[in-house]
């Protein structure tokens, strides 16, 4: 006959258990936070303004809005589609007031490993040391940097909606500078991390254009995401929002940047305490799958598989699962109406809704927010509002960004 096991086997058994439970019935806060974000893509090798941006012997300026502001933060470079290792020969970073100046005071020079310098490989990020600079939540900061060797086609984000200048020739970190010419990009600058002690976490909103504010007013911060960080933190909930939307992104297929699929690692995963995302892509799926053929621009070629409703609902599937391996909330959107827009179709249409009845009602999400039926004429739900779309019955206005942003049940988001 068995004896039974110690006493002492069991206490050592559930021990761990209960120290595990303790832990979860008192959650600590967050504290490192992604209080911007702008995901980079691959050069679009072509001319005009969509053209790859390089650079050699300038200094780089970008106005930078935070969702969440700390006392300390850390800038993080990318140089992911890089064809040589990228110089950076000085940086900081300082706070500027609403009509764009330096706040005195608030400069800190940026350092790696201690080093006034770095050289960042090939297809990697690089995050600078720890600065002590205290901001307030949506503070504007500004990030300049040296660039002293050529740089060859820029690791950018394209729809910046704010400004990048480029100095004349030479290292002017530090100094008072005019731009020789300014843009609209994001360039090898992807993140910032904030330390903050009230933080909860970092919330992703993962999309294509509509996500990264095509179609509001740039220099205004009228995205919907940027809606949602503002009616989040006069809630007294202090997330930062992280606005990970690529224009043209795609579930199944590149275009405008890797697929949602392709980039998730980097572009969620990587991102210090996320506890949410909210998943709204897709319509650049089925547009361009079963709508009419449209001219592309030189030199981008579009890569458009033969794709159907179950693949994208696996695609879907995926994502949810890489995020729930990671402790991350999942929260979908139906793919928003784009009756009008140059590539709608009716077999598109017909996608759209039975991808949009699974998100809906398939129960895999961990919560739906309806930011389809915010852009969506009340009376015909196929069909932007007028007034809510920039002309084109697929892009956002402020008005129809406003209204989506403002849309979205805060309580999803709810500590436990």
């Amino acid at each position: 006959m068995n004896k039974p096991a110690p006493r002492m086997y069991y206490l050592n058994k559930l021990a761990p258990l209960a120290l595990a439970a303790l832990a979860f019935a008192t959650p600590a806060k967050a504290e490192w936070v992604a209080s911007w974000t702008a995901s980079p893509h691959a050069p679009l090798m072509m001319g005009g303004p969509f053209g790859a941006a390089s650079y050699e012997n300038v200094t780089l300026s970008q106005v930078i809005r935070l969702s969440e502001g700390g006392e300390q933060l850390r800038v993080r470079l990318s140089n992911r589609y890089g064809e040589a290792p990228l110089a950076i020969g000085a940086a900081r970073v300082f706070r500027i007031d609403t009509d764009g100046n330096e706040i005195p005071g608030s400069s800190r020079a940026l350092t790696f490993g201690g080093q006034a310098s770095a050289v960042i490989p090939r297809g990697s990020p690089f995050v600078s040391d720890v600065v002590d600079l205290a901001t307030q939540d949506f503070d504007r900061v500004k990030v300049e940097f040296y660039l002293p060797t050529a740089t060859g086609p820029c690791t950018c984000h394209l729809t910046g909606l704010d400004t990048l200048a480029v100095s004349p020739p030479g290292n002017h970190v530090g100094e008072a500078w005019e731009p020789a010419s300014t843009a609209q990009y994001r360039a090898f600058v992807s993140v910032i991390e904030v330390d903050s002690p009230q933080a909860l976490g970092t919330i992703v909103t993962y999309g294509d254009s509509i996500t990264d504010g095509v179609g509001s007013t740039p220099g205004a911060n009228r995205r919907w995401p940027d809606v949602l960080a503002e009616r989040l933190h006069a809630a007294g909930m202090e997330y930062a929002v992280a606005n990970a939307g690529i224009s043209g992104n795609r579930v199944l297929a590149p275009g405008m940047g890797e697929s949602a699929l392709a980039r998730f690692d980097e572009d969620v995963l990587s991102l210090p305490n996320v506890t949410h995302m909210i998943v709204f892509v897709g319509v650049n799926d089925i547009g361009n799958r079963y709508g009419p053929q449209r001219p592309g621009f030189p030199g981008l070629e579009l890569d458009q598989p033969a794709i159907d409703v179950p693949q994208m609902i696996a695609g879907y599937r995926q994502l949810i699962a890489r995020a729930h391996a990671a402790g991350i909330k999942v929260i979908g959107s139906p793919i928003g109406p784009y009756h009008g827009a140059s590539y709608w179709s009716e077999e598109g249409e017909a996608a759209r809704q039975q991808i949009n009845d699974w998100i809906v009602n398939g129960g895999e999400f961990d919560g739906v927010t309806r930011l389809d039926l915010a852009f969506a004429e009340p009376d015909d739900p196929t069909t932007m509002r007028a007034g809510y779309h920039m002309g084109d019955h697929l892009h956002g206005s402020d008005a129809g960004l406003r209204a989506v942003g403002e849309s979205i049940d805060l309580s999803l988001f709810a500590p436990e």
